[in-house]
C-alpha cells in the first residue's frame, strides 16, 4: 500500500496525488519507489487513458525532502557515478517514456523536483496561488531530472537561463507568461479543467495514436531520450 501517494481510476482516468501535505507533498525517496510504480500501472492498465499528476492539501510539490540536513545529498559509495544521479531524473525519464498522455495540475507551490517532474508531462495548467521555482543555484546543487534538457525546449534557451541562474521563485502569472503553464485557474477550477482535458481524450481519441503522437512530438524536440545526453557525458 502506497504511503505517499494515492491513485484513483474513474472513466479511464488515473489521478495520481501526492500525498504527504504536511510537508507540502516534499519528494523522498519513498514517494520516488511510488510514483514510478504507478506510472507502471498506468502504462499496464489498458482502462488507463490519461493521467492527472496533482497534490495534496495547499502544495503540489516543495522539492525534495530535506529534513536529513547537509546529508540530504550524500551518497555511500562516493566512487559510484551512478550513486550521485538524482532519483528525479529517473522519475522524468519514466514519464518521457510513458504511453499515456500526463496533465499535472499544479495547485499550490512547486519548487525543484516538485516542478521539473512536471516538465514532460503534456499539459501544465495552474491554480493561480502556486508559486513556482527552479531553485538549484541557490542550494547550491545542479538542476535536477533531465531539466536542463526539458526546460529549454519547453520554454526556450532564454527564459529557462532566467529561471535557473536566478534561482528565483516566481507567480502563476510569470509561469503562464513564461509559456511553462497553459492556463491559470481559480483553484476551484484546477481539477475539474484537468478532468475536462483528461476525459476529452480518453472519449475521443484513439489510445495508440495518442500514444504515437506523444513519442513523435517528444522526440522531434531532439535527442530520442533525455538520458542520452547525459549518458554520453559521463
Amino acid at each position: 500500500t502506497a504511503t505517499t501517494i494515492l491513485t484513483t481510476i474513474e472513466n479511464k482516468v488515473m489521478t495520481i496525488l501526492l500525498n504527504r501535505p504536511e510537508k507540502l507533498n516534499a519528494y523522498n525517496r519513498t514517494m520516488h519507489d511510488e510514483l514510478l510504480k504507478a506510472f507502471d500501472e498506468a502504462d499496464a492498465n489498458d482502462d488507463v487513458r490519461v493521467i492527472i499528476l496533482t497534490g495534496a492539501g495547499r502544495g503540489f510539490c516543495a522539492g525534495a525532502d530535506l529534513s536529513a540536513g547537509g546529508d540530504t545529498f550524500n551518497r555511500s559509495d562516493q566512487h559510484d557515478i551512478d550513486s550521485h544521479r538524482d532519483g528525479g531524473g529517473e522519475l522524468t525519464q519514466r514519464i518521457f517514456r510513458c504511453h499515456k498522455p500526463i496533465i499535472a495540475a499544479i495547485n499550490g507551490p512547486a519548487t525543484g523536483v516538485g516542478l521539473t517532474m512536471t516538465l514532460p508531462c503534456d499539459f501544465r495548467l495552474a491554480s493561480t496561488k502556486s508559486k513556482m521555482g527552479f531553485v538549484f543555484t541557490q542550494r547550491g546543487i545542479a538542476p535536477d531530472a533531465c531539466s536542463s534538457w526539458f526546460a529549454p525546449r519547453v520554454v526556450g534557451i532564454t527564459k529557462a537561463l532566467d529561471w535557473f541562474l536566478t534561482g528565483r521563485v516566481f507567480s502563476a502569472e510569470e509561469a503562464f507568461e513564461g509559456g511553462l503553464v497553459s492556463e491559470l485557474l481559480a483553484p476551484e477550477d484546477l481539477l475539474p479543467r484537468a478532468q475536462e482535458i483528461a476525459h476529452s481524450i480518453a472519449d475521443k481519441t484513439s489510445a495508440v495514436s495518442a500514444a504515437i503522437v506523444r513519442k513523435l512530438l517528444w522526440q522531434m524536440l531532439g535527442a530520442a531520450d533525455p538520458g542520452d545526453a547525459f549518458r554520453k557525458e559521463s
